[in-house]
This record gives C-alpha cells, sequence and structure tokens, in this order.
C-alpha cells in the first residue's frame, strides 16, 4: 500500500471499509477480473485519486479484503479436536461468513485465494502436521497443500454452506485424513 507510513484515523478506517465493501458488493454480480477501479469507486461513491490514495491497484485491496476474512476466521489449534467443525480448513471458516462467500465463489480467484491461506497459514500448520503424522518439514507442506486444495473444493461444490450433506461429506473426509495421520505416525 502507498500509504504505509501515513497515519491511520477513523475517517482513513472508515473509507478503506467502503471501498472494501463496495468491491465485496460488486462480487456479488460478476467476478473480480470484470471489475475495474472506476466501477468500484462509484459503487463505493468515491473518486479514483481516494482510492489510490488508500490502494496500489485492485489485487492491492483484494489482498486486504482476504487478510481481513482471514483474521476474522477462528483460528484451529489442535488438530487431535474431535469435533467435526472445529477441525473445518480456514477456507470454509471464512466462506461461511456470507459477506465472503461471492469472493470464495469466484473460479478465476481459487488459487489466488488458495495461496494467501497457505500464505498466512503454513507456518502454523505444518508444524501441527509434522506433529502429528511425524513428517518433515516438506513432507508436511505437501499434505497441508493437499488437504487445502481437497477441501476447497469440497467446499466450493457445497456452495461454501453448511447444509445435511456438507455436514456428511466434511466428516468422511476427516475421518480418512485422520486415518491417514494415524497411519503416517505409526
Amino acid at each position: 500500500m502507498t500509504n504505509k507510513t501515513r497515519k491511520t484515523d477513523r475517517r482513513t478506517l472508515y473509507t478503506q471499509q467502503v471501498i472494501k465493501d463496495a468491491l465485496l458488493e460488486l462480487l456479488a454480480s460478476k467476478t473480480f477480473a470484470q471489475i475495474r477501479v472506476t466501477e468500484l469507486c462509484r459503487q463505493a461513491e468515491i473518486t479514483r485519486s481516494t482510492f489510490y490514495l488508500h490502494y496500489d491497484s485492485l489485487n492491492d485491496l483484494l489482498n486486504q479484503v482476504i487478510d481481513d476474512a482471514l483474521q476474522l476466521t477462528p483460528l484451529v489449534t489442535d488438530l487431535a479436536v474431535s469435533d467435526v467443525t472445529a477441525m473445518i480448513p480456514v477456507c470454509q471458516r471464512f466462506g461461511d461468513n456470507p459477506k465472503y462467500r461471492n469472493l470464495m465463489l469466484d473460479t478465476d480467484l481459487s488459487e489466488y485465494i488458495i495461496g494467501r491461506i497457505i500464505h498466512q497459514e503454513k507456518g502454523r500448520m505444518v508444524p501441527e502436521i509434522m506433529m502429528k503424522t511425524g513428517l518433515d518439514t516438506r513432507q508436511a507442506e505437501t499434505l497441508f497443500i493437499y488437504i487445502l486444495h481437497g477441501s476447497f473444493a469440497v467446499n466450493r461444490r457445497h456452495n461454501f454452506q453448511k447444509d445435511a450433506q456438507w455436514q456428511a461429506d466434511t466428516e468422511m473426509l476427516q475421518k480418512f485424513v485422520q486415518a491417514g495421520y494415524n497411519q503416517l505416525h505409526q
């Protein structure tokens, strides 16, 4: 962001939130690739110069929205928890929030979002997987990426909504993952 050294006051925070909300509103009717700065500014009722005062680009804004969503999700700190909902990967947890669901459903952004999740969650999840399985760092990273991609795909299939079929699928997949952890730890 261009204004990293600038003091953040309430007006700045408010304007940034208006811009983020405008992006999320536009994602309800179009993909991220179809959104232009001019259109976003019209939706947010701001000028282009105001947009560029706060963000370098639409991608800079997108990163901030994804990072905000990831910060809102509760952290899972124990892979041994038996409650299936506590084991849900972060993609489902922030997909649960209706505010971010359209972002998660934008197929053009899937890999980008997964990459941001990997960046934020790897440092926490890889050591947990290593402890649970006995794998080395590289192997645990591979397993983490595999689980995250699979979870994202399954949750997309359910439109990031927890219904009875999602619950059944999640429980089955959790049993599969847990059996894999147990097998690897032997």
